[in-house]
């Protein structure tokens, strides 16, 4: 771990979590990642080596907690979610662009959306959404329940009550707020079809929650 010989309190949170992959494993976890697998695969750059090096310093720093199940963020590790969220809020105003070719990774998008959907919204206990992409030959099922949101590679067997067909680009765009849900709609670039009280809620319940509204929610717990 750096150090940078400063009696600042900048300077020494930078040297708690400013190693490469620190924060964007706090990000994980702050979404609902626990367990070793859960937090490689919203990783997918990162060896599992490095993730297990990364995981015992910040264990020793005191960010994280080993438990039977795998690990929790301490509450000092809870207390960065505010950073975390503004930094991506900040980053969304001022830094990011359209994704690259090489950044349309279809598995890690579904990844990082399932956790900041709006289920609530819809109309059933269970409830199967079924993502193709008209650019990529994977499709993704969301299983919803009360008891969470599952992401699966193949048909679950529930019954799929809406199927959202659209391109890489453009869900990127609107999961990553450069773009509205309902605009990319109304441009027919998003097609719902399904369930007609499931394809009724979508709208609401695709358009995820943004990185400015969960570092909000962060400051005010």
């Amino acid at each position: 771990m750096s150090e940078y010989h400063q009696y600042c309190p900048i300077a020494k949170a930078v040297e708690v979590v400013g190693e490469r992959w620190s924060l964007l494993i706090v990000r994980e976890m702050l979404v609902g990642a626990r367990r070793f697998n859960e937090i490689a695969r919203g990783l997918p750059g990162i060896s599992r080596t490095l993730l297990s090096s990364r995981l015992r310093q910040m264990e020793r720093a005191g960010l994280i907690e080993r438990r039977n199940s795998g690990y929790a963020l301490s509450p000092a590790g809870e207390d960065l979610a505010p950073l975390v969220f503004g930094l991506g809020a900040w980053a969304q105003t001022w830094i990011l662009g359209d994704p690259e070719p090489e950044e349309l990774d279809p598995t890690l998008l579904i990844w990082w959306g399932h956790s900041r959907l709006h289920t609530d919204l819809l109309p059933k206990e269970r409830t199967v959404l079924e993502f193709r992409f008209v650019d990529h030959e994977n499709r993704y099922w969301l299983l919803v329940e009360p008891s969470g949101t599952s992401i699966c590679e193949y048909d679950p067997g529930f019954g799929i009550e809406a199927v959202i067909t659209t391109d890489l680009f453009t869900l990127h765009r609107v999961w990553n707020g450069r773009e509205e849900f309902r605009a990319a709609l109304r441009a027919d670039r998003i097609h719902l079809e399904g369930d007609r009280a499931t394809v009724r809620q979508l709208p609401g319940v695709l358009s995820i929650t943004t990185l400015g509204e969960m570092a909000d929610a962060a400051r005010a717990i």
